[in-house]
């Protein structure tokens, strides 16, 4: 079987990293907006409010806000098909807690999405990128509390509504596995851990509101528009045992349970023993309201949304090194990128196998790239071969998932198609689009878009459905 003849190809973005205007519109402060920029790769400082003198990446971002129609246009100019992108959700609900949406926030979106349409682009819209309004966080304690899973309710139905004619693909919280993998899970959930607090009980309590907020969003959809379609979002982390020694294959496979724990919930519409083991081996207990149970039964998701940038070993003696969000031992069969990530194709479609056969629902790449430093040439070129051959060898993996194993592929969306914020780091020298950005690591540029050779590549690409590479 070869990939469908209407294959999602595009490329994806989020409005954190992206968006910009963040003080525009009657926008909200969001957990974004009180990241400081780091400096070459060193942690990110957060506060509850804005130093007027310290540099916030996400405050400009790269200025889709006010750039949107330039950008759309590139991107039809490259044959996109569809385009990943995220609804700030403190420019709807600018505390969060309100009953009144913002006018000037949904009528943003209402021209965003009138220009993909214009030029054929399916909107793919995550409702929830790290992107937490800041007032839930510090008035509520975010999803610790269980009133917000009525916020995002309120939130979800406002968009399905306005936008029932202009958007079928969604996807509710990016990357929610995250928050099992992270010592401070302020992207995913709005959470940084107080002093004495019990981690695994104050997560896993978050992650069930997020799950009951999951279901009540889906429901919701499918009763405003039957057509939608709507899914989760996962980081999947391919992990592969570093010996055969029996202990390893264990190790492994708890590295793999966090990820299956979220998606269990989202796909089987259930807690199952991998969950209540994962329970048990942390000694929590998961307050349930009457109902829950049902909730999360009657709204699975239609498909998964995933992420895959590298894979890592788990075993005794393995070597740690970093990613994005997940750590990972060193694989020495493997090559690296700059910033440490190991550059493992194969692992892709493994990643499609292993989600596939455990699920048997549709599979979405929404997430795959090369961070790297880019150099613009003399002449203005930026010859990006290594983007070129990373991506040409994922996709001949994803093509093989497709072709040879069978596997039900809805589409594929590289990462960061436009250079944008790093999320982990703040950092714009760290680039993975098809199109160059103006602007530095200290917020410095004019913020031209220039393409890349990826750019005029990845249109042959899109143009043979994915044949010519």
């Amino acid at each position: 079987m070869k990939l469908k003849k209407d294959f999602l190809w595009g490329g994806a973005t989020a409005a954190n990293q992206y968006e910009g205007g963040y003080n525009e519109g009657g926008r909200g402060l969001s957990i974004n907006d009180v990241e400081m920029g780091a400096r070459h790769g060193v942690a990110r400082e957060i506060h509850d409010y804005i130093h007027e003198d310290a540099y916030y990446p996400s405050h400009e971002a790269t200025d889709f806000y006010h750039r949107y129609k330039e950008d759309i246009k590139l991107f039809a100019k490259m044959g996109f098909k569809c385009f990943r992108m995220s609804i700030s959700w403190s420019r709807i609900f600018p505390r969060g807690d309100e009953e009144t949406p913002n006018e000037e926030g949904l009528e943003f979106y209402d021209r965003v999405f009138d220009e993909l349409l214009k030029y054929g682009i399916e909107p793919v819209v995550t409702l929830s990128h790290y992107e937490t309004p800041l007032t839930l966080v510090k008035e509520y304690g975010s999803w610790r509390n269980r009133k917000l899973v009525d916020f995002f309710e309120r939130y979800c139905k406002t968009v399905f509504i306005r936008y029932k004619d202009k958007v079928k693909y969604w996807m509710t919280f990016n990357e929610v596995n995250g928050c099992l993998e992270v010592p401070r899970p302020w992207h995913q959930a709005g959470i940084i851990y107080q002093e004495g607090e019990e981690h695994y009980q104050t997560i896993l309590q978050a992650s069930h509101h997020m799950f009951v907020a999951s279901a009540k969003a889906v429901i919701a959809g499918h009763e405003i528009n039957p057509d939608f379609k709507i899914g989760c979002m996962l980081i999947y982390p391919t992990t592969y045992a570093a010996t055969c020694n029996p202990e390893d294959q264990i190790l492994m496979r708890d590295i793999m349970n966090n990820t299956y724990y979220y998606g269990d919930v989202h796909v089987r519409g259930r807690y199952t023993n991998t969950c209540t083991s994962v329970w048990h081996k942390h000694n929590v207990t998961i307050k349930m309201e009457p109902g829950d149970e049902e909730l999360l039964a009657k709204g699975k998701v239609d498909y998964i949304g995933f992420s895959y940038y590298f894979s890592g070993i788990a075993g005794n003696n393995a070597e740690e090194i970093e990613g994005n969000v997940l750590k990972g031992g060193r694989n020495p069969y493997l090559k690296m990128t700059d910033w440490g990530w190991q550059i493992d194709p194969l692992g892709l479609r493994t990643a499609l196998n292993e989600l596939y056969d455990r699920y048997q629902v549709p599979l979405f790449i929404v997430e795959n790239g090369m961070g790297a430093i880019d150099t613009v040439e003399a002449d203005g070129s930026i010859n990006d071969d290594y983007r070129i051959e990373y991506l040409r060898e994922h996709i001949k993996a994803f093509k093989d998932a497709v072709e040879i194993d069978e596997v039900d592929l809805m589409g594929y969306t590289p990462w960061g198609c436009i250079d944008l914020v790093s999320a982990g780091t703040g950092e714009m020298r760290k680039r993975y689009g098809f199109i160059y950005v103006d602007k530095d690591d200290e917020g410095k540029g004019t913020l031209e878009r220039r393409p890349k050779k990826s750019f005029y590549w990845y249109k042959e690409v899109i143009e043979s459905n994915g044949e010519k590479l």
